[in-house]
């Protein structure tokens, strides 16, 4: 089924309870209690993937189980990954207002998140994975700030490097070259490995084109029950953005 078109931030809710129209798709899963009187800004003009998602009904949003995600990031399917409904949406607003308020998504995550000055590697890709850490601060290992629709046992985080991941440039996605799957897989076994079994641990990097921070190089990791105090120490007591919300908060 073809998406549709995103509607006009004009449309209003009195339209809807007159009966002229269907419920506006930026009303879709949100109580009504909390309807805003128009489309907010951050939805006025979205994807065809975007618009897909949060109209996907929240009730029946069901969050993959570990074997579903090894299958999903072993068959290479990462675009398969979503997040909730409602919490793409918020997702979105976050996005918005981060670039609003620090001019770009890319100046948050260097300045907030990995509060880092500059991106000038101090070496070359993985060269001590003894380190973690890793040499001179080239790599910063943190939480996902909007995890995907994953069973809430599962951690993910993301790892932050200063210097690049080698891309494939005859892969038409920008998929990662074998040498470099071999030295991340090296590095999630050193860092993560000693800690977490291994059947509890994956990861991947979104492609090329999946990537919403182009500038930045960075691969997710994914763990099943893992210690947390092994992730307070790994990720120096780091917390995602959305762990600030209650489950029912809707940004607008």
């Amino acid at each position: 089924m073809a998406t549709p078109k995103p509607e006009s931030a004009v449309d209003t809710i009195s339209e809807y309870q007159a009966g002229k129209r269907p419920l506006p798709y930026w009303l879709l899963n949100v109580p009504e209690s909390q309807w805003p009187s128009r489309c907010p800004a951050f939805l006025t003009d979205i994807s065809p993937r975007n618009l897909e998602i949060i109209n996907f009904p929240e009730p029946e949003f069901q969050r993959l189980t570990w074997p579903e995600v090894q299958a999903t990031i072993k068959a290479n399917h990462i675009d398969d990954f979503r997040r909730a409904p409602l919490d793409h949406r918020n997702y979105l607003c976050y996005m918005a207002r981060l670039k609003k308020e620090h001019g770009s998504v890319m100046d948050y995550v260097q300045h907030q998140r990995l509060k880092w000055t500059d991106f000038e590697a101090k070496g070359s890709a993985f060269e001590d994975p003894e380190v973690v850490g890793m040499v001179a601060g080239d790599i910063k290992i943190i939480y996902n700030d909007w995890p995907y629709g994953i069973d809430k046992s599962i951690v993910h985080l993301c790892v932050w490097t200063k210097f690049p991941l080698d891309v494939d440039e005859k892969d038409p996605n920008g998929d990662l070259t074998p040498e470099m799957r071999k030295k991340i897989d090296k590095y999630v076994e050193t860092t993560f490995g000693s800690r977490v079994p291994a059947e509890n641990i994956i990861w991947f990097k979104n492609w090329a084109k999946l990537k919403s921070i182009h500038s930045m190089e960075h691969f997710h990791v994914m763990m099943k029950d893992p210690d947390i105090e092994f992730i307070k120490e790994i990720t120096k007591g780091d917390t995602p953005a959305c762990s600030q919300l209650s489950e029912d908060t809707i940004l607008e």
